[in-house]
């Protein structure tokens, strides 16, 4: 299988690159790896649309022939190498979507690989802690692959394996370090997200290549023997045909098989658009509205392209569609839960539908908000009702209303004598030494808010009481302490008065507020 002059540079960089990434990561080597698996993502374009014609190509030499029928099989044979190569190639972009996304996807702004020095993460998909990674089933995959395409083709025709282990490939089969590498761990351990996604599509260009052979034998068996790409086809590639309201809406139109001799002129709805290297670059706010049972409205468009073609001025119009997705997204609790005045209450707001676009800014009317970044934020109610605003790439998504609760009171318990105080049951006389008071904060309060449940008591006031008239002289304690000067003259029939006369509670900034409290309680002496 010859190989192209591009073919050839290509390789040989990714062969430099791996090199110089086994002595040293540096963000420059990095972006050179970004830049080739861009080159062979190009080339891999470019590589489709020229199979592409050979299968057009076959097709209309058929038609042309005196008697189609004897051809039909060749016919069936392309399209289903085609469909072989596509459904391959199709697993591997899925594979680098994985990894990019994994690693925390792409800079909304500059399109950066945010993990682009990511080699831990790479390693945990591709080959993972027992070697049931990713990778392992694409070894799978290609090996299958090489082998069915190669049925397809004249009777000698072998093709190199795609998935090498390091005794296999000849590069490293004399290299210590490498010689006893598995194809996973050859490939992708100690591997940068860039290169992980420049060696999967320097897979997609073999695969393609092993295609283009097929297809070429199949293409001389109904006597195309130089395919001449004479025609050319006006297209427009978008990015997604699915965007979210508010999101850019990014595509491409572009001339297949295109010649630097040609310079066109692109429209996109009636407005021309920038042409650079023959392609028209365009971009625009995707609006909502109308959308169906799914959650989708429908949109349409019309394109352009005049050329100077084959036969002198050509003009090319498409019309074509795409969806704008309406921006969805719920409360982890399920329904709205209630917030407490003045407390840190914490909620989770997410949207799957969006998942990487999904990055809501929050504001609020009667509360303060403090956002946490990934749909999480804190509020915190100045008034009796909070009206919270969702906000995701500045169009506002929604607006939800919550009921505000007072902080719940805490109940109050008094403890000594190894046990809960009861008025019912009373004290011995020489058994109450300590006494201390808790305020216990509301069960569903602290479940829900538990940096603003934290209670104490301030402030306790004991005396002993004997018929109508005090015993000694009472005591003031902050939430609890010694009452051995009351016990020492406490007998049965007396009785100990405790109140409560203050509490406080620590919120979640830190801040002590002092809660007026009146609480009494008479336990008997026995």
């Amino acid at each position: 299988m010859k190989e192209t002059p591009r073919q050839k540079m290509i390789g040989m960089m990714y062969l430099v690159l791996t090199a110089l990434l086994a002595l040293q990561v540096s963000d420059a080597l990095l972006q050179k790896f970004v830049l080739l698996n861009n080159s062979l993502e190009a080339a891999n374009g470019s590589a489709v649309q020229k199979n592409n014609q050979t299968v057009e190509g076959i097709k209309a030499k058929v038609n042309d022939s005196p008697n189609p029928a004897q051809y039909a099989d060749i016919i069936r044979q392309a399209q289903e190498v085609r469909k072989l190569s596509d459904a391959i190639v199709g697993e591997l972009d899925n594979l680098k979507s994985t990894i990019v996304e994994q690693t925390g996807g792409t800079d909304e702004e500059t399109g950066a690989y945010v993990g682009m020095k990511e080699t831990e993460k790479v390693h945990e998909i591709m080959i993972g802690g027992k070697k049931n990674g990713l990778a392992y089933g694409l070894k799978t995959q290609l090996d299958n692959f090489v082998t069915k395409i190669a049925t397809y083709g004249d009777k000698n025709t072998k093709f190199e394996p795609l998935a090498l282990s390091g005794k296999e490939d000849p590069a490293v089969a004399k290299d210590a370090n490498n010689k006893n590498k598995d194809f996973a761990e050859l490939n992708f351990a100690e591997t940068p997200v860039p290169a992980a996604l420049a060696t999967l599509s320097q897979k997609q260009s073999e695969i393609r290549r092993y295609e283009s052979t097929i297809l070429g034998q199949l293409a001389e068996k109904v006597g195309i023997k130089d395919i001449k790409f004479d025609k050319i086809l006006a297209m427009v590639s978008a990015k997604s045909n699915t965007v979210v309201a508010g999101m850019d809406y990014e595509a491409e139109m572009f001339i297949a098989a295109y010649s630097s001799g040609i310079t066109p002129r692109m429209s996109f709805n009636g407005a021309g658009v920038p042409v650079r290297d023959g392609k028209g670059q365009i971009k625009f706010k995707a609006q909502g509205g109308q959308y169906d049972s799914r959650g989708l409205s429908k949109k349409t468009y019309s394109a352009s392209i005049s050329f100077n073609g084959p036969n002198g001025p050509e003009t090319r119009t498409l019309n074509g569609e795409y969806f704008v997705l309406k921006p969805t997204y719920n409360i982890e609790a399920g329904s709205l839960p209630p917030l407490y005045l003045g407390c840190a209450n914490k909620l989770s707001i997410v949207s799957p539908g969006l998942g990487a676009l999904w990055q809501p800014s929050f504001s609020a009317n009667g509360a303060e908000v403090i956002a946490a970044g990934g749909g999480k934020v804190t509020v915190v109610p100045s008034a009796a009702a909070v009206e919270l605003n969702i906000n995701n790439g500045g169009i506002l998504l929604g607006t939800e209303k919550f009921r505000v609760r007072k902080v719940p009171r805490p109940e109050i318990k008094l403890f000594g004598g190894g046990g809960e105080l009861d008025e019912k049951r009373g004290v011995i006389a020489s058994g109450l030494r300590n006494i201390e008071a808790r305020a216990i904060a509301d069960e569903s309060f602290a479940a829900t808010n538990p940096d603003d449940a934290r209670y104490r008591v301030s402030e306790v006031y004991i005396a002993l009481a004997r018929g109508t008239k005090p015993v000694g002289s009472p005591i003031t304690l902050q939430g609890g302490g010694s009452i051995s000067t009351l016990a020492q003259e406490a007998r049965a029939g007396d009785r100990y008065y405790i109140e409560v006369r203050g509490v406080q509670r620590k919120n979640f900034k830190g801040d002590i507020e002092n809660i007026p409290f009146k609480f009494s309680k008479v336990i008997p002496i026995n």
